[in-house]
Parts: C-alpha cells; sequence; structure tokens
C-alpha cells in the first residue's frame, strides 16, 4: 500500500494559498488544520459537531472528545486543540454563522445540516490537494505530516500513539517518514 506524501511547510503553504482564492476558504482551511495541526482522521473531521470544537459561549475548546461512533476503531479519545488549532477555529467560527450544538461542524451546500460524509470529504481533500499542484497527497496526508513532524521534534512514539489514537505503536510507526536529510544528521550525531 502506497503512503500518503508528508507535506513540506512550503507544500502546505501552497495548499493554504490555493484554498484562499476559492470559495469557503473559511471552512476548507480550518479542515485541513484539523488534519495537519491535530491529526485528524478525514472521517473524524466529518463526524464532528458544533457543541464537539465550541462552546455554548462561542469560545474554541482546548480539547475534543471523540465518542466511539466519531472514531475508525470504535475507541474514545481526546484529541488537543493547540493555540495554531484554536487560532484557525476562531477564524472559520468568525466567518460561519452560529449553528446549533447537534449540526456538523463543517457544512456543505446540499447538506448544511449534516455536513459532509467521509467519502465526500476525503473526495474533497484530494481536490484541493490537486489544485494546488500538490501530487500524492491524499486525505490522510495531513494527519501523516502531523505524526512526522512531532516524532522530528523528538516527541516520543507512545505519545505519538496516544495523540493519533491507535493501539499499537507498530501502527504509528508506519507513517513515520525519515528524510535522506535527517537519515545523514541523526548519523552525525554517532
Amino acid at each position: 500500500m502506497k503512503q500518503a506524501k508528508t507535506l513540506t511547510a512550503a507544500e502546505l503553504r501552497r495548499v493554504t494559498d490555493s484554498i484562499a482564492t476559492r470559495a469557503h476558504a473559511a471552512r476548507n482551511r480550518a479542515m485541513l488544520m484539523m488534519t495537519h495541526l491535530a491529526g485528524l482522521r478525514v472521517g473524524e473531521v466529518a463526524q464532528l459537531a458544533w457543541a464537539d470544537v465550541v462552546t455554548a459561549e462561542g469560545a474554541v475548546r482546548e480539547e475534543v472528545r471523540l465518542n466511539a461512533d466519531q472514531t475508525k476503531g470504535r475507541h474514545p479519545r481526546t484529541v488537543y486543540i493547540s493555540p495554531k488549532l484554536q487560532k484557525e477555529l476562531r477564524a472559520y467560527i468568525a466567518a460561519t454563522p452560529k449553528r446549533e450544538p447537534s449540526a456538523a461542524l463543517f457544512y456543505t451546500q446540499k447538506h448544511p445540516r449534516r455536513g459532509f460524509t467521509p467519502n465526500t470529504l476525503t473526495q474533497h481533500f484530494l481536490n484541493m490537494y490537486r489544485i494546488a499542484g500538490i501530487d500524492g497527497a491524499s486525505s490522510h496526508s495531513g494527519r501523516r505530516t502531523f505524526l512526522t513532524h512531532l516524532a522530528n521534534q523528538g516527541i516520543a512514539i507512545h505519545l505519538l500513539k496516544t495523540l493519533a489514537g491507535h493501539r499499537s505503536i507498530s501502527t504509528t510507526a508506519a507513517y513515520l517518514y525519515s528524510s535522506p536529510n535527517l537519515l545523514r544528521a541523526a548519523v552525525e550525531l554517532a
């Protein structure tokens, strides 16, 4: 199975610049950043309700609790929202009319209350990457980029496993990309 592309900072900027020129820019950028800054699966992004992320007072939560129905393995987990991602989500919320708590966080034109299905959102991500000219990127690229970036910062694999919602460290290890430059730098430490 071919791995999803891990994006460089320049490639991610290319995608966000492309998104900024198109309709629904705030929504699309926020969805993309949920994968790149919190490591959510595209299906988890599609399952988010307004109240999962936004408090009754309109603030962005620091932690999002995904229930078993929202996750791939049907195991509830907590997703931590960094200050950088909170800023992205605040921009989206400011650009979006207030929604009822049970409504999808990310609306669609066709189904504003229900939002995206996981499959439709997967296709939407593929299209966003294609329009930006990023070859090999898929809906899983943000998640893989998130985990690889943290691993390259020295975050221990058992923490990455928990952040990813994996049950096994071997699953997490399969996500991580080792660039030739990082391998050379590692050998030079010896």
